[in-house]
Order: C-alpha cells, then sequence, then structure tokens
C-alpha cells in the first residue's frame, strides 16, 4: 500500500531549490523527496515556471566570446567523468541512487552505536548528508540542533515529538526542536539526513564521540 506523505517541504525551501541557492546537501534531500512527493514535485513545477518567466523578461548580462561554448565543454567533461550504475526499483529514490552507486545493497553503513549505522555521503560545502540505518524499535540519542537537519524516511518509520515519519515524509528541524527519534518496532527504519550544523546531543557519552562520527 502507497503511503500517503504527511510531513511535506516548506515553500521557502522549494523556492531556494528552484532557485539553486541550497547546500549540494539540502538539494540532494530535496531531490529525493521530490521524487517521492506528488504534491511538493507540483510544487516545485509552479516555482521553476514562474522563475522561467522572470528570466524570460529579465534584462541578461552580456556574455564573455566562448562561454557557451566552454560551459558546454565543461557539462560534457563532468558527465563523462561520473560514471553512474545504472538505477534500479528499490528502496533509495534515483538522486540518491546517482549518489551511492546504487541501492542498498551498495552501502558501505559503519556503526555508530545503539543499533544505528550511517554511511556519509560524498558531498561538497559545509552541510552534510548521510545515510542513517536504526534497528527496529532503537532510538537515536536524545539531541537539539544548532542549525537545520532534514531528515527524510526512506523505509520503514521512526516517531518522536513532531508525530510519526514514515516512507516520504520529511522532518525539518531548527534549533527550537530537541527531539529523541525512535524507529517502529516492525521494521528497520532508513534514512536521508542533511544538517548545515554539528548536532548539540543531550548526553556525554555521544558528545565524545561525535568529532569520530562527523555528526
Amino acid at each position: 500500500m502507497t503511503h500517503n506523505i504527511a510531513h511535506h517541504l516548506t515553500d521557502s525551501l522549494l523556492m531556494a531549490y528552484s532557485a539553486g541557492t541550497l547546500p549540494e546537501a539540502f538539494s540532494l534531500t530535496v531531490a529525493a523527496h521530490v521524487s517521492l512527493c506528488d504534491e511538493c514535485r507540483a510544487c516545485l513545477g509552479a516555482y521553476d515556471s514562474i522563475g522561467g518567466s522572470l528570466l524570460e523578461h529579465s534584462e541578461l548580462p552580456s556574455m564573455e566570446p566562448g562561454s557557451m561554448a566552454a560551459a558546454l565543454a565543461a557539462a560534457k567533461s563532468a558527465t563523462a567523468a561520473k560514471v553512474r550504475a545504472p538505477r534500479t526499483r528499490g528502496v533509495l529514490p534515483a538522486p540518491l541512487q546517482d549518489y551511492v552507486g546504487g541501492d542498498l545493497d551498495a552501502i558501505k553503513w559503519r556503526p555508530v552505536g545503539l543499533g544505528v549505522r550511517q554511511a556519509i555521503l560524498p558531498i561538497q560545502g559545509v552541510a552534510t548528508a548521510r545515510l542513517l540505518h536504526i534497528r527496529a524499535g532503537a532510538a537515536v540519542p536524545n539531541h537539539g540542533h544548532r542549525g537545520i537537519e532534514l531528515t527524510l524516511v526512506l523505509q520503514g518509520a521512526f516517531v518522536d515529538d513532531g508525530g510519526r515519519f514514515a516512507r516520504g515524509d520529511i522532518e525539518i528541524a531548527d534549533e527550537e526542536l530537541d527531539h529523541t527519534p525512535v524507529a517502529d518496532d516492525a521494521e528497520d527504519c532508513i534514512c536521508l539526513a542533511a544538517t548545515d550544523a554539528p548536532l548539540r546531543f543531550s548526553s556525554w557519552v555521544p558528545r565524545l564521540a561525535q568529532p569520530f562520527l562527523r555528526i
């Protein structure tokens, strides 16, 4: 049965994604959610149309001779350098499969402790993105945020003070939220999490491990 997505992206995130101003980690998370969510995909299409109309009626700066040829050559080189594995129907949406090089069997998980594993994705910029595998019934240690955290559920579900989040749902956490996400008992939970600042853990044990786990 298809899950009805209850937790969506904000208009500000969709507009920033459309304008190309989000960090790479956030852009990946937004793209993955949009690939699963009809409602947000429709909203993004509207923002893209508005942006295209504004560009069409704007006065564009003049380009240096050869700029277009150089841009096309750079794009061709980048495409040739990055050989992607064929996409398959699975847990990971298409934008994520491009980063991982396949579906779940291509992920190299590393243990974090307390029933949680992670795989840090090759992202440029200050913001980071990682896949989290949370054992059914396990809890992520209580933590707050020094910035923004986007968490997209890809398999299973978790529950915290913000409600229940299942496949396709996205939780947007800021500095005002302290929470302890707990995976449903029925199935292991797999999420994509993007953050632009280190988490703020309540317990000293995860704080000690934080520099090594890069969270």
